[in-house]
């Protein structure tokens, strides 16, 4: 059995509020957003909260609720005994639950992303991507990454070479593969992401056919470079991306709200035709290919 404590964060530090709780023995910690107010693209290292921030923090049964407490009253002030909930949460195998509301996915006309255990698409067409949540981002449930499945699947990626950067769990990369794709190169600055990427690999069949590379990489030009990453990074990346993608190859940047599409469109513009920019909810997806263009 475990129990929560939660308690709106208010005027207080977040750092001192972590400390605290972390003292009273709780396991884990997480701020949630009580109104409905979006947080985007923090700075590398910086922490973002909302203006209406609430505070809840994981405990186990070893430890006492009323001492808890009294400890974070003690830490951060009178006023959490009167505003502070405690209630209990049972035991459950959590990836289970997340899984129990996770069902197969279509993207395009062929392309699916299933659990593991889950029954096969009865379209005899059907491209099987088998993956399960895990500690890396990406199983096509985010509008982006959707975007970017969608787009892969309308690709002629029979026997070319795909670049995927910031592979998260591998998702694109694996995916050009089974639609053909020859080669794979999957980059990310996370050592996890690049752990799960080639074990999603491995389940899917075709770790032979992917290579990880952590950042910087050293990477040849490819036919297909998709990065579903931040508007942000992918402005400062055009460089490197562009160098990535070979004359005539297709390139799939994603991880960007519709407002910021202008912005990266114009980072890519000097070596690439614009082909599409597809969009679900406020995410969108833009679609380029590289072309020989004269210097300005």
């Amino acid at each position: 059995m475990f129990y929560e404590i939660e308690f709106p964060l208010a005027a207080l530090n977040p750092e001192a509020v972590e400390a605290a709780l972390y003292e009273s023995g709780a396991s884990s910690i997480t701020f949630l957003d009580r109104g409905d107010e979006p947080v985007l693209e923090p700075k590398p290292g910086e922490i973002r909260l909302w203006s209406d921030t609430l505070v809840r923090a994981l405990f186990d049964e070893s430890h006492d609720p009323a001492r808890s407490i009294d400890h974070l009253a003690t830490r951060l002030g009178e006023h959490i005994t009167m505003l502070a909930r405690i209630r209990p949460v049972a035991d459950r195998v959590w990836e289970r639950v997340w899984l129990d509301d996770w069902k197969s996915m279509r993207f395009g006309r062929r392309l699916w992303v299933c659990p593991r255990a889950a029954e096969p698409p009865q379209d005899k067409d059907a491209v099987v991507v088998r993956l399960d949540p895990g500690l890396a981002f990406g199983t096509g449930t985010h509008p982006t990454t959707a975007l970017c499945l969608q787009v892969l699947d309308a690709l002629p990626l029979s026997g070319r070479s795909v670049i995927d950067y910031g592979c998260g769990s591998g998702i694109l990369g694996i995916a050009a593969l089974k639609l053909g794709a020859a080669h794979a190169i999957a980059v990310d600055l996370d050592p996890q992401a690049l752990l799960a990427t080639r074990e999603n690999a491995i389940r899917n069949g075709v770790s032979s056919k992917l290579e990880t590379q952590g950042v910087p990489a050293e990477l040849p030009p490819a036919n297909c470079v998709v990065a579903n990453i931040l508007a942000g990074p992918l402005i400062e990346l055009a460089p490197i991306l562009t160098a990535a993608c070979s004359l005539e190859g297709d390139l799939v940047l994603s991880g960007l709200l519709k407002t910021q599409a202008y912005a990266v469109r114009a980072a890519y513009t000097s070596a690439f035709d614009m082909v599409q920019v597809v969009g679900r909810d406020d995410w969108c997806c833009i679609h380029a290919r590289r072309a020989f263009k004269e210097p300005v």
